[in-house]
């Protein structure tokens, strides 16, 4: 496989995925963090997340908001946690596989943009 690019993935559209996918194992993961470098990569490598402060409770919800469109349209959706009002973590896992899939870098990469 050759190294993912943050822009290949941003022309990616999430593939349906109700498990049979394989799971991204460890080096491979860390081939596709370094397309989304705002992202952690969970130690057990089963999950991406990214913090983010907003200035206040509406940006926050703003931001929520923008992220829920795009999930919604890729078919692919993270976790949402806020907190302290104005603080947002974004999980991304596949669920369905116990673990990360291409579907989780694409979004990524998709969300990156509109928080940019």
């Amino acid at each position: 496989m050759s190294e993912p690019t943050t822009e290949a993935l941003r022309q990616k559209k999430c593939l349906p995925c109700e498990g049979g996918v394989p799971v991204i194992e460890s080096g491979q993961a860390r081939l596709y963090i370094k397309t989304t470098p705002d992202w952690g990569l969970a130690d057990d490598v089963k999950w991406i997340s990214r913090d983010i402060v907003c200035k206040n409770f509406l940006e926050v919800m703003e931001k929520v908001n923008q992220i829920a469109e795009i999930a919604e349209s890729e078919g692919h959706h993270p976790d949402l946690h806020i907190t302290g009002y104005r603080k947002l973590r974004i999980d991304l896992s596949t669920h369905a596989i116990g673990g990360l899939s291409e579907n989780d870098f694409i979004l990524a990469a998709k969300i990156d943009q509109i928080l940019a």
